[in-house]
């Protein structure tokens, strides 16, 4: 695939508790269409390099989850299906009926809900390198979650380098780490550490029983433990991949597009 810049409109929505959600649609409006949703203390501007490498045909939503990246909202609610919601939103207003949903990290999360939610427009779910990390997805007891929680809550800054380096396998550039982390640990708050509870407090199992599409997993191949692949194999479509770190959209965003161009048939 060539890359070739593709045109890119930056389009808002409106949505109830003061939330404006910006996105960007490139590619023809009658093309396969694919919706990426960013990562935590992320933004849809991981993307962009992605987004040129994909197949001209391709109509993608490149989408700000609220107060991520240009989005903003004074809501209460910021779990996963609350999230999902913006998502189709977007979809919406797009006049979306077909589309294939994919995320990275707990965007991963909030393309498992999307799909949940619009179960005869989503044809397949994608997750970069989330949905197989044990210590975040599986539902917790109340006494995990506030363990979990209690750590970014008392430094927030240790609780964002920590999720750095358990997402970057030996080797891992320590500047790309830096950037990363002074990237995530600027996030807006209160919606940066409402979102991780969000994350820590979503029940994947209930999700994946509730979701009935497809949904294909790339997985760094040195985060991965067969633990998590002997739990959800029957389940997800595990695929593993050796394109760098946790954040591998942004550090290899050919062969990303490569993926994700199989799953749409591109």
């Amino acid at each position: 695939m060539t890359n070739i810049p593709k045109v890119r409109q930056n389009r808002e929505i409106q949505r109830p508790g003061g939330t404006t959600l910006r996105y960007t649609a490139g590619g023809p409006a009658g093309g396969r269409t694919l919706a990426l949703i960013h990562g935590w203390a992320c933004d849809r501007g991981d993307f962009d390099a992605v987004t040129d490498h994909l197949p001209g045909d391709h109509r993608v939503l490149a989408i700000d989850l609220a107060e991520h990246g240009e989005s903003r909202s004074s809501r209460e609610v910021w779990t996963m299906e609350e999230f999902a919601r913006d998502v189709a939103a977007v979809l919406e207003a797009e006049s979306v009926d077909d589309v294939v949903v994919a995320g990275h990290s707990l965007g991963g999360a909030v393309a498992v809900e999307v799909g949940r939610l619009l179960p005869d427009k989503v044809s397949h779910v994608v997750a970069l390198d989330a949905l197989h990390y044990l210590s975040l997805f599986p539902a917790m007891s109340e006494e995990q979650a506030e363990a979990v929680l209690r750590v970014f809550e008392e430094d927030f800054a240790a609780g964002v380098r920590g999720l750095v380096e358990g997402g970057s396998p030996v080797g891992t550039d320590p500047a790309l780490k830096d950037a990363y982390f002074e990237k995530m640990v600027a996030v807006r708050q209160p919606a940066g550490l409402r979102s991780i509870e969000g994350l820590v407090r979503w029940d994947m199992d209930a999700a994946l029983r509730e979701t009935k599409q497809p949904i294909t997993v790339f997985a760094i191949r040195d985060l991965i433990t067969q633990e998590a692949i002997d739990r959800y194999g029957d389940r997800l479509d595990i695929v593993l991949v050796d394109l760098g770190s946790h954040h591998f959209p942004v550090e290899s965003p050919e062969g990303t597009a490569k993926l994700l161009a199989g799953v749409t048939g591109g």
